[in-house]
């Protein structure tokens, strides 16, 4: 390998790097080799992507008109019990992609669109 193309991609891996930490965005796939807690964080949003019942919380969710949608808002569309319904909620939220808002006996969901623009642009750059 060339030193200069060694060096651009050297700066490269940093500037990504920098990014990483300071929460602007997350690391690319496609722009440098990923380091182990990058490739962790990444792994742990798209496992949680990789489940069409979580595919379809997402897709409520971003159909929403009000932005948010009551747990109890969920059984009958999936057509999955409570308990099912929220372990998928629990996963969803444990890596960032949605927001839950405790309102008395019910917890209203939101998209986290920042985490989901992350994962995005993760495998798209």
């Amino acid at each position: 390998m060339d030193v200069n193309v060694k060096v651009v991609a050297r700066v490269s891996k940093q500037a990504v790097a920098t990014k990483t930490r300071q929460g602007e965005c997350c690391a690319s796939v496609l722009a440098a080799p990923l380091g182990t807690a990058d490739a962790a964080e990444l792994a742990s949003g798209l496992a949680a992507l990789a489940d069409p019942v979580r595919l379809r919380l997402l897709s409520i969710l971003a159909a929403a008109p009000e932005g948010e949608v009551c747990v109890c808002d969920f059984v009958e569309p999936l057509a999955k019990s409570q308990p099912t319904v929220s372990h998928h909620l629990k996963v969803l939220s444990e890596a960032g992609l949605v927001h839950g808002d405790r309102r008395g006996k019910w917890v209203w969901y939101s998209l986290n669109r920042d985490r989901l623009a992350e994962l995005r642009a993760a495998i798209d750059t």
